[in-house]
């Protein structure tokens, strides 16, 4: 027997997917528009910002899900344009901490300003109400999972 539910999950599924796209796409466009960067830079000066003492490359790839590749590429750019600092551990010559230098610091925290206005143009059209359930629900749809 079918599940009664199951292709109205499937249109939940493309209309998240929908309002992800969307949401990240103006994102994308803003970061490029405004700070001539990408939402991959961000996305690792943010996960640094939130570590002010460095973190490990392959820590840094963990937390944003993406290959050790990927991560080495963005700090590379981040590294040659003065955000970001990699400094080799005292205690395992392979490991390799990066943060932020004193101008990646402030470089974010502009950028995190506005992204945060964006998101809130982009979201804007939502109650406290909505927010709150719409939160609520994602929560339970995750642990589902």
């Amino acid at each position: 027997m079918t599940d009664p539910l199951s292709k109205r999950r499937l249109k939940l599924w493309v209309r998240l997917l929908g309002v992800t796209r969307s949401a990240e796409s103006e994102l994308r466009e803003f970061l490029r528009v405004n700070h001539d960067t990408t939402l991959p830079r961000f996305d690792v000066m943010a996960a640094l910002w939130r570590r002010r003492d460095g973190i490990s490359m392959t820590e840094l790839s963990r937390m944003l899900l993406v290959s050790n590749g990927n991560a080495t590429a963005v700090v590379d750019r981040l590294e040659k344009d003065g955000l970001v600092q990699r400094t080799p551990s005292q205690t395992d010559r392979r490991t390799i901490f990066v943060s932020l230098t004193s101008e990646g610091v402030a470089a974010f925290d502009r950028y995190a300003l506005e992204h945060e206005a964006e998101v809130n143009r982009i979201f804007g059209g939502l109650t406290e109400q909505d927010l709150d359930q719409l939160t609520d629900i994602l929560k339970r749809a995750r642990g589902a999972t």
